[in-house]
């Protein structure tokens, strides 16, 4: 079975002594909710849903949840873990129209770091947004956003609107209007600098040395 498909039974119990005996019963409570049906409860095994962890897709694919063997096509909206314990205590899927765009958090995959000019001088990248909430049809719904620093040199930036979005993705944050069009990634001089500019102030100072002392040994 894909990664992206789950098997799940409705239930009607309620309440939270009834989530308690299904997570002692290795099960995790979950409600499908969204569209023009009503909310729905289900349950799931939970060795199952922690081997789908694993996968960072996971958690911006559509999902297929087959409810008593009725399939239906989701998103995973929330999930609460045990604060302790590898437990998953509760998930949220929400139902999905083909045809309406959704709102999902995407990663962000940086690539081309090991030849970027900027981090080959010593320069240090810094990652100022790991994932951005994305409006698309879920059709066109990515995995993940590719961000190419490969020709990044010391002093760059990428913002927001650098990113490659997928047909029909828009930012979230972008909407937003003006002054919204936040860094993603950076690479600028780590503190007291690029070792080519550690070097050459080292050789600076030692020339000063060097002359204070021929000077001292005139006197």
């Amino acid at each position: 079975m894909s990664i992206f498909e789950l098997e799940a039974e409705s239930r009607s119990d309620q309440g939270k002594g009834a989530s308690r005996r299904l997570r002692r019963d290795g099960m995790v409570p979950a409600v499908i909710y969204g569209g023009s049906e009503e909310p729905q409860s289900i349950k799931l095994v939970h060795s199952e849903i922690l081997k789908r962890l694993d996968h960072e897709a996971f958690y911006s694919h559509i999902l297929t949840v087959k409810v008593d063997g009725k399939p239906g096509k989701t998103i995973l909206r929330d999930m609460q873990r045990h604060p302790a314990k590898a437990v998953i205590m509760h998930m949220d899927f929400m139902r999905i129209d083909e045809s309406k765009p959704i709102r999902v958090h995407v990663p962000l995959h940086f690539v081309g770091a090991d030849v970027a000019p900027g981090a080959k001088e010593g320069g240090l990248i810094s990652h100022e947004v790991v994932e951005v909430a994305l409006e698309v049809l879920p059709k066109h719904l990515p995995e993940y956003i590719e961000v190419d620093i490969s020709a990044m040199e010391i002093g760059d930036i990428l913002h927001l609107t650098d990113l490659k979005l997928p047909e029909s993705g828009g930012l979230v944050e972008l909407a937003r209007g003006e002054g919204h069009d936040l860094p993603v990634v950076s690479i600028h001089v780590r503190r007291g600098g690029t070792e080519e500019e550690e070097t050459a102030d080292g050789e600076e100072a030692a020339a000063a040395e060097g002359g204070e002392e021929a000077a001292e040994g005139e006197s």
